[in-house]
């Protein structure tokens, strides 16, 4: 498997200006390359292939008096960024088609040089790791890396990525299998398996009953950044006043992303440590997103924190499973089965009118998305090829049931 590890990177003022330099020729060369297509595209001309494009836009540009300074970069910067080119129409053409799922993908667009996040990328024969614990990087030299961790194998590729608040990071790729990075304590009792139920009032509510209180990071910098967004407001653009009130307000929202990927890391990790199987829920973030519920939901970051639940997960030999976002978690008994009705997010407690059970919602959540995970589990292992009874859907086991029709020969899950 790929791992990606992040590193703070403190280039000398000197360095920051050979960096400046590599991001602008990278960028120059991906518009260069998207033109050129372009242009043959709008004149019916056949579609540039690859190789005649790098030729075309580094190669043959490097002997013109318009880019002849392309030559002060090293090479490998030219060739990935046009690789990232390719990557971008192989998406685009590829959701066109239907071979991409998930959500559509755009053509690829011009990057502007005000855009907040400059990148680089090298391959292995474009950097170097010292002996002093310096990167080498080819055409701007050696970069003091703050080391927060080793890395556990040689990395393959390497990305050097300036934000919006002017720091400076380096991202390892680094291929290496899932069995060696087995580092968690087991020796503690490990519960099987976690259904989990992500929401607002609780940012998590584990099936084991246990509730994770919601942060919110970004609620409490709100009353600094809307302060930090008045002074910027007040600046006449274009001023150097301007840019050192921008560069501030984009740290402190830095810094709030900061604390909530951290904290995202801690609860993921504790979670795959004491568990053997997580199941989750199918959230559909982007169209919460345009909720009036908006503000909180990006501030929760669902999908991060999933996303870090699902490749922990992978490297630590677990198993990690969704349910279907139109699952009725909210409106099935988990005790008896019986789907009780839609209830609005106002009610947080309600009782089953079949068996009785007083039910806490975000509680009855969990435990539903831990019996959908199991089933789902169960059914892809039997369709895989594995014998035994076939388990009843979901939509069978959450029906009422007739007392003088009794079901036999279903298992109930």
């Amino acid at each position: 498997m790929q791992l990606r590890y992040n590193y703070r990177v403190f280039p000398t003022p000197g360095q920051r200006q050979s960096l400046a330099r590599a991001f602008g020729c990278a960028r120059v060369v991906f518009n260069d390359g998207l033109r050129a297509r372009q242009e043959a595209h709008a004149a019916g001309l056949p579609y540039i292939t690859d190789t005649d494009l790098q030729k075309q836009v580094i190669t043959a540009a490097k002997r013109t008096t318009e880019r002849e300074w392309l030559g002060e970069v090293s090479s490998v910067v030219l060739v990935q960024s046009l690789r990232d080119l390719h990557t971008a129409y192989r998406n685009f053409f590829s959701c066109v088609t239907g071979k991409r799922k998930g959500p559509k993908v755009a053509p690829p667009r011009f990057k502007s040089k005000r855009d907040s996040r400059q990148a680089i990328r090298l391959t292995a024969n474009g950097f170097s790791l010292r002996d002093n614990g310096t990167l080498y990087v080819a055409k701007i030299g050696d970069l003091k890396v703050r080391w927060s961790r080793p890395l556990p194998a040689a990395p393959t590729s390497a990305t050097v990525t300036k934000d919006a608040g002017d720091r400076y990071w380096v991202s390892f790729v680094v291929d290496t299998e899932p069995q060696i990075l087995e580092d968690l304590d087991l020796s503690g009792p490990l519960e099987s398996e976690t259904g989990i139920d992500l929401g607002l009032t609780h940012f998590a509510v584990l099936s084991n009953g246990r509730k994770v209180d919601a942060p919110k990071f970004l609620r409490q910098a709100e009353r600094k950044l809307k302060r930090m967004h008045k002074a910027l407001s007040r600046c006449a653009k274009g001023s150097n006043n301007r840019a050192k009130v921008r560069k501030k307000l984009a740290r402190q929202h830095a810094r709030v992303a900061d604390r909530r990927r951290d904290w995202h890391h801690q609860e993921s990790t504790r979670i795959i440590r004491e568990t053997q199987a997580v199941y989750v829920e199918d959230l559909a973030v982007s169209g919460l997103g345009r909720t009036p519920l908006a503000k909180s939901v990006h501030d929760a970051g669902w999908s991060a924190f999933v996303t870090m639940l699902e490749y922990k997960a992978a490297k630590h030999g677990r198993y990690f499973g969704r349910t279907g976002r139109f699952e009725p978690t909210s409106q099935v008994c988990s005790a008896c089965g019986v789907k009780d009705g839609p209830k609005p997010l106002g009610v947080r407690a309600w009782t089953c009118r079949d068996c009785g059970s007083v039910h806490d919602r975000d509680l009855n959540a969990a435990r539903n998305i831990l019996a959908a995970g199991r089933a789902d589990r169960l059914n892809a292992s039997w369709s895989a090829g594995k014998t035994g009874p076939v388990p009843a859907q979901r939509v069978e086991a959450g029906t009422r049931r007739d007392r003088h029709m009794p079901v036999v020969g279903i298992p109930v899950l």
